[in-house]
């Protein structure tokens, strides 16, 4: 009789395993992608911040003159300081004057 019952947990003993190798390899796989998901929004965040500067009307104005006597380099220069956009942002607006 003690051999049926070694012989019954020999057989039962890798499929346990396997089943609490593939629990294993599951949780792991939800786990990387969790962090993969984190690591995406975390880029997202930081390329579009959700304090944009917003000009006022005198920048506005100053950029615009700037811009209408052919000064764009120093339009750029003035709203990049005024608001601390990025060189690309700043062109960008100055650009849609």
């Amino acid at each position: 009789m003690s051999s049926l019952t070694t012989s019954s947990l020999i057989l039962t003993a890798p499929t346990a395993l396997a089943a609490s190798t593939a629990g294993l390899v599951a949780l792991t796989a939800v786990i990387v992608a969790a962090v993969i998901w984190l690591i995406i929004l975390a880029v997202r965040l930081t390329k579009s911040p959700r304090n944009r500067p917003n000009p006022s009307v005198d920048l506005v104005d100053q950029a615009r003159e700037l811009k209408a006597v052919g000064q764009i380099q120093e339009a750029v220069f003035l709203v990049r300081g005024e608001t601390g956009m990025s060189q690309r942002a700043a062109s960008r607006f100055v650009n849609r004057l």
